[in-house]
């Protein structure tokens, strides 16, 4: 518990007087805040065989220290061999303590370990939120390899209150996100 204490002190130390310095905020509470980290993986393949689901639940659950649950499908696609609610992906959504705790891990640990890391692109949704795409789940040094089956990725999203893509960028740089042209005003 003393990592999430460190990077939510970090937040309220550092980061929140560099952004109201950055974007001359009049009031603390203009400054953007990182509300949720949605992580979410699609399992088209589950169609074929239901146990992926369940291993996935629990390599989801293990990364994340938070329960996962499994999405579903919300209508027949026949080309798909798709039913309506058959299990098709598995999803968590971290906040506040988990929240911290997970991005501390994200980026001190796991993104390092990605073979032939450069960096993660700087490309925002145009309302301040980032999604981060992942190839392999054995990034994460919770997954033992042994007993991988299947190599799965994953999204990892970051939602915050910023109105723009900067505030959300400068946001997520000042959080230590390893973007690949780390562009200082």
């Amino acid at each position: 518990m003393s990592t999430t204490a460190t990077l939510k002190q970090n937040y309220k130390e550092r980061i929140v007087p560099a952004l109201k310095k950055e974007f001359d905020y009049k009031s603390v509470m203009q400054v953007p805040v990182l509300e949720k980290i949605v992580v979410n993986q699609g399992l088209g393949i589950a169609t074929a065989d239901k146990k992926i689901i369940d291993v996935a639940i629990d390599e989801l659950t293990t990364i994340t220290g938070q329960k996962a649950v499994a999405t579903y499908s919300k209508k027949d696609i026949s080309n798909f061999k798709l039913r309506r609610k058959m299990p098709i992906g598995v999803m968590v959504t971290l906040r506040h303590e988990r929240m911290y705790e997970f991005l501390e891990r994200l980026v001190r640990v796991a993104l390092p370990r990605i073979r032939d890391f450069r960096g993660i692109d700087s490309k925002l949704d145009g309302r301040g939120n980032y999604t981060l795409g992942i190839q392999e789940q054995i990034i994460f040094p919770e997954i033992n390899i042994d007993n991988i089956t299947k190599i799965l990725g994953m999204n990892i999203t970051f939602v915050t209150s910023a109105k723009t893509d900067e505030e959300g960028y400068a946001l997520l740089r000042e959080f230590g996100l390893p973007f690949k042209n780390a562009k200082k005003n």
